[in-house]
């Protein structure tokens, strides 16, 4: 099971907590509790009672074959320098996270400061450390000038997703990397998020538009559903 994302794990412990199986604490790690609650699933649905989820697992626990998706996948690096970046965090106060700043310095975009919103500047520091022919929107730092990178997409492992804050009609907003959703939020990759790199929910009826970049080929993997999880919504990003 070690191969499968922290993702596809909690997937499977919410549902087997869900139908009455205790997976333990909810956390995207593979351990006893969870393999002994897959055990006892296998043995009510008369399956071989070996503790892995596979195929036949897989379809009995969540009702449908499983969508193999890669979050390491080499066709999206861009993902992959804002998966390494995870726990980054701006400096509480007086002072600055050199990290922050230096991604403004390779990236030529003028920043000093880590108390400014940076969630664009996370988002082109990705995009710019991997695509080096990859034009940038004019003015980054704005989350909504992500709305013209790029191409138009669908919502997909990879691509960048421009939200709407305070007012759909105002002008701020929040940008971030599609990391999956559930029924009611997408699970975004971005910076500036609890002040650092993580990944959180938004309320899906804060998107705005999802972009590719235009000189990456589009990988057709399409939506990556998780598991519901109900018990948060983030709701300001600054």
């Amino acid at each position: 099971m070690t191969s499968r994302s922290k993702a596809a794990i909690e997937q499977i412990q919410h549902t087997l907590a869900r139908k009455g199986f205790d997976p333990g604490i909810i956390d995207g790690v593979w351990g006893r509790r969870t393999e002994s609650a897959v055990k006892a699933f296998q043995r009510s649905e008369g399956l071989v009672a070996d503790g892995i989820v596979g195929p036949k697992t897989w379809k009995a626990l969540l009702g449908e074959t499983e969508k193999i998706v890669s979050a390491d996948n080499p066709a999206i690096p861009w993902f992959q320098e804002a998966r390494r970046l995870i726990g980054v965090r701006e400096v509480v106060g007086p002072g600055n996270n050199p990290k922050i700043i230096d991604w403004a310095k390779h990236t030529g975009i003028d920043y000093d400061s880590d108390d400014i919103p940076w969630c664009g500047l996370f988002v082109a520091h990705c995009v710019s450390a991997t695509l080096a022919g990859e034009a940038l929107p004019a003015n980054p730092l704005g989350a909504r000038a992500w709305q013209r990178f790029g191409t138009t997409c669908e919502r997909t492992l990879g691509a960048i997703l421009v939200f709407w804050r305070g007012s759909r009609n105002g002008w701020l907003g929040h940008v971030g990397f599609y990391a999956g959703e559930d029924g009611s939020a997408y699970h975004v990759l971005g910076g500036n998020q609890g002040d650092s790199v993580s990944i959180t929910r938004i309320a899906k009826d804060r998107l705005l538009d999802a972009r590719w970049p235009a000189t990456a080929p589009k990988t057709g993997a399409g939506p990556l559903i998780l598991a519901a999880n109900e018990t948060f919504f983030s709701t300001n990003e600054a």
